[in-house]
């Protein structure tokens, strides 16, 4: 399949976010539009939204973008605890209705603030768990008729949706992304994702995760079409090398200062976060450009590690993970607006060559 490339809104309340640009209204319906319609403009197929509780609501967001774009896809990060399942597929299908097949989901277990929206579900493998049935429930609401489920979290009894997903080829409903290292996470994405997102691993850890999902996914009887493969990662690209890396040094620089930086606890106890976080003690520069020193002073989730160098160092490093097996690419870099045009126009042309 050809690639699918992404970037990045971090739909946040405080400007700044991972030393972006500080203007004013930044989280305001015109400026996030304006990320939005820059991403058709330079050859992206859509962003991920962040979500967390304290950030506006992700699902509220995308449906305002999907009405003021035409071909901009957003991908809808959501946790279960935030919604039950039938009620979401009823929204996610909705808005996929109203955008003609735009909408892509991407479901997030991890922790929150918890005691904040009411989840009192914080054991890890329950969490997994939940996300499973919930994965399962919302799948069968998108293709089938009188849906009854019984699950240890979530129930539905002839249940039916007024409205579909649009089907389109192959596509039944909106893809569903996932993340997560640990070993009941990855059982969640062998037998239920349709995409696994990676974090900013070198290849050999790539590589080994995606032979190890595949091996599980046959264990386990995975009963859909094939489990995909992505990668969320920050992109530093300038005009040389050398540019690029004296730059990513002065970011790394800020970072140490604590400009730019915004910590989640939760990030620290992720399996995921944890496997990126020791990567620093295997070295500074990894594979070819892939620097880990971000992750030493607070650099979280896509920001723990990068991929540095010209435009043609990184599609040279990115190809390397297509070659893996990776088709799907969640990029990004601050300043966000300009970095989507830089990053469209130099870097995106070299990976669809």
């Amino acid at each position: 399949m050809s690639p699918e490339f992404l970037w990045y809104i971090p739909n946040q309340v405080q400007p700044g976010h991972r030393g972006d640009d500080v203007i004013d209204n930044h989280n305001s319906l015109d400026t996030l539009t304006n990320h939005a319609r820059a991403l058709e403009e330079h050859g992206w197929g859509g962003a991920l939204l962040g979500t967390g509780w304290g950030r506006p609501d992700t699902f509220t967001v995308a449906t305002a973008l999907a009405a003021r774009t035409t071909t901009f896809q957003p991908l809808i990060a959501i946790r279960p605890g935030y919604w039950r399942p039938a009620n979401f597929a009823s929204a996610a299908a909705t808005l996929d209705h109203l955008s003609e097949g735009r909408t892509l989901i991407n479901i997030v277990s991890g922790k929150d603030d918890l005691a904040a929206y009411g989840d009192g579900e914080a054991n890890p493998a329950h969490r997994y768990a939940r996300t499973r049935e919930f994965l399962q429930i919302v799948r069968k609401l998108w293709t089938e008729e009188n849906v009854t489920y019984q699950g240890e979290h979530f129930a539905v009894t002839g249940s039916t949706l007024a409205l579909r997903p649009v089907v389109r080829g192959e596509r039944r409903h909106p893809r569903l992304y996932f993340g997560g290292a640990s070993p009941a996470a990855e059982e969640v994405a062998a037998t239920e994702a349709d995409v696994q997102l990676f974090w900013g691993e070198p290849l050999d850890g790539v590589a080994d995760r995606i032979e190890r999902l595949k091996q599980l996914s046959e264990k386990l009887g995975r009963e859909h079409a094939p489990l995909e493969f992505g990668l969320r990662v920050t992109t530093l690209v300038r005009e040389t090398t050398e540019q690029a890396w004296v730059d990513a040094e002065a970011k790394v620089a800020d970072m140490a200062k604590g400009k730019g930086v915004a910590r989640d606890r939760n990030w620290q106890t992720a399996v995921g976060q944890r496997r990126l976080l020791d990567l620093a003690a295997r070295g500074e520069v990894l594979d070819d450009n892939l620097y880990t020193t971000p992750g030493t002073f607070g650099g979280g989730g896509a920001g723990t590690t990068w991929l540095v160098g010209s435009a043609e160092d990184v599609a040279n490093s990115l190809r390397k993970y297509q070659r893996l097996g990776v088709t799907h690419f969640v990029l990004s870099d601050t300043p966000y607006l300009p970095e989507i045009r830089r990053q469209g126009d130099q870097l995106l042309p070299l990976l669809r060559t």
